[in-house]
């Protein structure tokens, strides 16, 4: 029997929790699905990741709205993945004025967003609510190459392109003054590691540049809020071990001559007693170690997820 395709039998919906971190930073995180964050300034408001469609974002932005009536000016791309970026235009509304994005996330949007929205779309119907309100795909309005500054008042923001590893434009959100830090899914929690897209062989050393920044809270791309240091650090140590252990798994199956189903069941067999109670892992591992068996194989640009990839995989792995 093949299990039933990704996230489409996942229905139940999850718990939204909105808590301040600091004097400016909020998180918006919900059991396990993809997170947000939220950077209050003296005149205006900072969004990371949109939420996956201009109608859940309602929701977001009601939350802020408890809390602020400043503009919603800016509005930032963690990376190029539908579920971060499809409700960017709910928004334009609340005064937005920027979205951005770094280079490598520009140019992964242009290659592959397309196939991406609908590819997610089919995999996890329930975080595309109100899928008939996305007008489109989402476009940066500001693009940059490794690290943007901006000044909502007095407050410093720091946007940075710290290194690849969940995708190769993967960014961070950073106030320095008040060490906190929106990671993306860059870092994960109590939640698999999302490697479809992934450059699992660089993720080590961004970890490593991000945990040097000395965040003392983190707001990951799944799971929650990591509200100390240990926190952090144990935030970052695991997912470190996820993606190191599940290239090491792909790199002895190449080496062994193994096809991709066989590399599945090694995989398995290291991953499977540290990770697979965790959220979304089932969903995850298919594509996981799809890509890690590529990168492994030598394969050092992701290919492209379409739909029909998507599903000839699925049933060659998860039968």
């Amino acid at each position: 029997m093949v299990k039933a395709f990704a996230s489409q039998a996942d229905l139940q919906e999850k718990r939204v929790s909105f808590e301040q971190l600091s004097e400016n930073a909020y998180a918006y995180t919900t059991e396990g699905d993809p997170n947000s964050g939220v950077v209050i300034g003296d005149d205006s408001v900072l969004i990371v990741d949109t939420t996956a469609t201009p109608a859940m974002a309602r929701d977001l932005i009601a939350r802020i709205r408890s809390v602020t009536d400043k503009p919603i000016k800016h509005v930032v791309l963690s990376h190029y993945h539908a579920v971060r970026v499809l409700g960017a235009s709910a928004y334009a509304s609340e005064g937005a004025q920027e979205i951005i994005a770094s280079r490598g996330t520009y140019e992964m949007i242009v290659e592959r967003g397309e196939a991406d929205m609908h590819s997610e779309i089919e995999r996890f119907p329930r975080l595309f609510a109100g899928v008939e309100t996305v007008p489109g795909l989402t476009w940066p309005t500001l693009v940059f190459e490794r690290e943007l500054t901006l000044f909502l008042g007095k407050l410093e923001v720091k946007i940075l392109h710290l290194g690849a590893g969940h995708t190769k434009g993967d960014t961070v959100v950073w106030l320095p003054g008040q060490k906190v830090l929106f990671s993306g899914d860059l870092v994960e929690y109590e939640a698999a590691c999302y490697c479809g897209d992934a450059q699992l062989a660089q993720w080590p050393a961004t970890l490593d540049a991000l945990r040097a920044l000395g965040a003392e809270k983190l707001v990951p791309g799944r799971g929650p809020a990591l509200t100390n240091r240990a926190a952090v650090n144990a935030g970052i140590d695991y997912t470190l071990d996820f993606v190191t252990t599940l290239l090491a798994q792909a790199r002895t199956a190449v080496e062994r001559k193994l096809d991709l189903k066989a590399a599945m069941a090694l995989a398995r067999e290291a991953m499977d007693p540290k990770f697979g109670s965790v959220f979304i892992y089932e969903h995850c591992l298919p594509f996981d170690v799809s890509r890690a068996y590529d990168e492994a194989s030598g394969i050092v640009h992701p290919r492209i997820w379409t739909a029909q990839r998507d599903k000839e995989m699925w049933g060659a792995l998860q039968g």
